[in-house]
């Protein structure tokens, strides 16, 4: 298992802190995130993803009906999405 940070854009910082759509999706895969924001205010938030099986299946996930429907519900900016692993 491997760790994986995720950082981008949302419409709205407040809506996707409140938001369970995150945690359920991806707890339904076997993972857990942390969440994260810019002190600096913006836009711009990040998660911490554990428990990632690989970032091969990490992606194919995010590729998924269930992760768009997640995504558009959270106001996640699609485009922006950047994944970086521990290494």
């Amino acid at each position: 298992m491997t760790t994986v940070i995720a950082i981008h854009d949302v419409n709205d910082v407040a809506h996707w802190l409140s938001s369970p759509k995150r945690a359920e999706f991806f707890g339904e895969h076997g993972m857990t995130v942390r969440t994260f924001v810019s002190p600096g205010g913006g836009n711009r938030v990040g998660l911490i993803i554990d428990n990632v099986s690989s970032l091969e299946a990490l992606t194919e996930t995010l590729q998924g009906a269930d992760a768009a429907e997640a995504m558009k519900h959270d106001g996640v900016i699609a485009d922006s999405v950047e994944l970086f692993v521990a290494s």
